[in-house]
């Protein structure tokens, strides 16, 4: 449709819901933000807000190398060298889970996210040159797809059609970590004492537990199959009443006929009777990849939802099957997936009411957490992280999820409050209109509270800082070999 038919301006900000008042309004919504968590960065003998606001305002105005010392230069003063952000990051006492928990309670209390919510359990790893930083070591790195040496984080996203942001996290400590050759490290970059080896399986429980205490709405939990592989965490959830679509691998055993399980009968006198449980009625396991061919697997093509890309459709089947663990038979769902001629495979414990069409639809509801991993690190700063100590890792992660939820809300509330007209989508020949991105949001921030711009006397002085810093360490560096080698 020609758009000068219909009289509209499809470059007018306020038709597409950003009105300059609600713009001008977002330092002062991000600073409401700031005061509602204040409390949680206080301590007995401290007051530590004034460093969350500057870190803040750093990783979501700053767009690339935030660290310490420059956050503190654009945002306090040429002058400043970061180290008062440096101790408040990797040294101050104030509670990083606390940030977090807050951030759950807000989320579970607007009301907007009452409805159509996806928790999804995934992993983030970082790259890292050494092994001198928490948890860094040759480990898997799945968005590389080779092992390298990395930190790994384990995240729990929250994830609608059109906001996303990370709920939790946990630093994943490899077994490694917990010898006694590494105690004087884990002293050093201190990792608590109490802490012990969890596995990443683990880790996600124990982030999922925390967000069904606080009570966050959501209709299903999505992970890929690292975590979905693990019998032990499907029996977990179960037991909880959480709905979960988890993807499996290719080898993963289902039953096509619901097996009858009981001790079999013992044969003669002798011997020990039977006390492991069988399965008695003659029913046998396939792999998932044996499903796919079969007569009785009925596939058809659906189509899923409108993307930016086009139209989201891909041939898809769903069958009733069940799964053994510790004795117990479980009733789930097998959705399968063909994606390039390639299918993949989860599993789901979702009622026997559950409308294919929606089981299809959590199928390809991970990319939720594509988009929050990837706004954490582009938009939000979780990318430049460089501090070792495990405290630091920790605040480092609660600011990310606090900057996170201040655009996830922003999302939320102008949505609400100015709705885009809904003429434009006729006007551009498209079914729906794109959402704010976080990249969108940072920058209409950045516009409202620009950052310190520096003089041509400043630039000058503080190259010649980095100069003199630099020269300084050379000659540190040439002190100790000195003495290392000793008198000539």
């Amino acid at each position: 449709m020609d758009t000068t038919d219909l009289g509209l301006d499809i470059f007018d900000p306020d038709r597409w819901g950003l009105p300059a008042d609600a713009v001008a309004s977002l330092a002062a919504r991000l600073h409401a933000l700031w005061t509602r968590f204040r409390p949680c960065f206080t301590t007995t003998t401290r007051d530590a807000s004034p460093h969350a606001w500057v870190y803040l305002r750093g990783v979501l105005t700053m767009t690339s190398k935030r660290t310490f010392a420059n956050i503190a230069r654009r945002v306090v003063s040429p002058a400043d060298d970061g180290q008062a952000l440096q101790q408040f990051m990797s040294d101050s006492p104030w509670s990083a889970q606390a940030v977090i928990a807050q951030v759950q309670t807000e989320v579970a209390a607007t009301p907007a996210l009452q409805h159509g919510g996806r928790l999804i359990l995934d992993e983030s790893p970082d790259a890292k040159a050494g092994l001198h930083s928490a948890g860094a070591a040759r480990q898997w790195n799945g968005r590389l797809g080779k092992v390298d040496l990395c930190q790994v984080a384990v995240v729990l996203a929250f994830a609608t059609e059109t906001v996303w942001t990370w709920l939790d996290g946990e630093l994943f400590l490899p077994e490694s970590w917990f010898g006694p050759e590494l105690a004087p490290e884990r002293t050093r970059l201190g990792i608590p004492p109490t802490r012990q080896f969890a596995s990443k399986v683990e880790l996600g429980w124990q982030m999922i537990q925390r967000v069904l205490a606080v009570g966050v709405p959501f209709e299903v939990l999505l992970c890929d199959d690292l975590y979905g592989r693990s019998q032990w965490l499907r029996h977990q959830l179960r037991a909880a009443q959480v709905v979960y679509l988890a993807d499996v691998p290719v080898d993963t055993q289902v039953y096509l006929r619901q097996p009858s399980l009981g001790l079999p009968v013992a044969r003669g006198r002798k011997g020990r009777p039977p006390t492991q449980l069988r399965v008695l009625n003659g029913v046998t396991p396939v792999e998932v990849r044996e499903v796919v061919g079969r007569a009785d697997t009925t596939w058809c093509r659906l189509q899923v939802r409108d993307t930016e890309r086009g139209v989201l459709d891909d041939r898809f089947a769903v069958r009733e099957v069940w799964t053994v663990h510790a004795g117990e038979v479980s009733t789930e769902w097998l959705v399968m997936r063909e994606e390039g001629g390639q299918p993949t495979y989860a599993l789901s414990n979702a009622p026997a009411t559950t409308p294919a069409a929606q089981l299809v639809e959590w199928k390809c509801g991970r990319f939720g957490v594509e988009c929050a991993n990837h706004d954490a690190k582009s938009e939000l700063g979780w990318g430049d992280f460089m501090a070792q100590k495990f405290v630091a890792w920790e605040h480092h992660l609660a600011l990310t999820i606090l900057a996170g939820w201040f655009v996830a809300q922003t999302k939320v509330e102008w949505a609400t409050q100015h709705a885009p007209d809904a003429m434009l989508a006729a006007a551009l020949g498209v079914t729906s209109l794109p959402t704010l991105s976080g990249a969108n949001v940072r920058e209409l921030l950045q516009a409202v509270m620009p950052l310190q711009q520096l003089s041509p006397e400043q630039a000058r002085r503080l190259v010649v800082k980095h100069l003199v810093d630099r020269s300084r360490s050379t000659r540190s560096r040439l002190k100790a070999q000195l003495r290392e080698r000793g008198p000539t």
